[in-house]
């Protein structure tokens, strides 16, 4: 199984709505591979399986970044051990189930070595580091992994959350914009050239708490053409892409909240019906991976 490999394709705040004008997705042209709705039969582009993923665990309330991002990150039921969802960052009792379960340790402890997150950080956050981090960061400091700067996607070897740059840029970064297309590129490189590949987008869920529906318009066609490119891009044969999302949100902006609805997790790629078929709640997602990687 050493030529296999695994990118997870993590969208925070997308959920399986149902239609009408609360959605922005419903009637959106060049969303695929993100529109679904509810009670009808989805389907994705490049042979993708689309799963109804829940995000609720059995824990009343809405569920919330820090608990279901952990959840996807390790395979434990976060807000079943800590007894509630959290929103925004982990605490320390997440960060904890974090450092001990991490996707990437998992990964390493069972021989699987050529494993990154995608995404960029900037010296700001190392020269002042936040007090609460997130829990991919978390995730990524607890196999001890080097964190991707500036430097390394200019040259091409990572990709910013914010996949067209236009963030670091405003930010005074001396980056050049890229086009979905070109990121996907990228994307598609790194991925190639590890067995298991996270990359982060959370920009979504920042539009669906300000119920933006132009911002919306805009940015989840953009969204759906960075991930048709990267499909395109990747050997499928070799590579499973798994797309999955921690609650929803984005759509249904006739509230600022978070959503109860299922999310989509869609499988690309090697062995997807075999992937598809063994998840049903955030808390499979890398148990799938792990077993994907690993199994002789």
């Amino acid at each position: 199984m050493e030529n296999n490999r695994v990118l997870l394709f993590f969208i925070d705040g997308l959920g399986i709505g149902t239609r009408g004008p609360h959605n922005p997705l419903d009637g959106l042209s060049e969303a695929e591979p993100l529109a679904h709705f509810q009670n009808e039969t989805s389907q994705a582009p490049f042979d993708g399986i689309v799963v109804s993923t829940d995000a609720r665990l059995g824990v009343e309330g809405r569920p919330q970044s820090a608990s279901g991002q952990t959840t996807i990150l390790t395979g434990v039921n976060a807000p079943a051990a800590i007894g509630t969802h959290k929103q925004g960052f982990p605490n320390q009792t997440l960060l904890d189930i974090i450092r001990e379960h991490s996707i990437f340790l998992q990964l390493q402890n069972r021989g699987v070595q050529s494993i990154t997150f995608a995404n960029t950080y900037t010296s700001q956050f190392f020269e002042r580091r936040p007090r609460w981090i997130s829990a991919t960061t978390a995730a990524v400091e607890a196999a001890g992994l080097r964190f991707n700067v500036v430097g390394d996607l200019k040259r091409g070897g990572a990709v910013f959350h914010d996949f067209t740059n236009k963030m670091l840029i405003e930010r005074g970064e001396d980056v050049q914009p890229r086009t979905p297309e070109e990121a996907g590129d990228v994307l598609a490189h790194i991925a190639s050239e590890h067995r298991f590949t996270l990359y982060e987008y959370f920009i979504t869920d920042k539009i669906g708490h300000a119920q933006d529906r132009d911002a919306a318009q805009r940015t989840l066609p953009l969204l759906a053409r960075y991930i048709r490119r990267l499909l395109k891009r990747l050997d499928l044969t070799r590579t499973t892409v798994i797309l999955t999302s921690d609650h929803g949100n984005i759509e249904d902006l006739s509230a600022r909240n978070h959503t109860l609805n299922p999310v989509p997790t869609i499988i690309w790629g090697r062995n997807r019906e075999q992937i598809a078929s063994r998840i049903h709640s955030l808390v499979d997602i890398t148990p799938a991976i792990v077993e994907a990687l690993t199994a002789d």
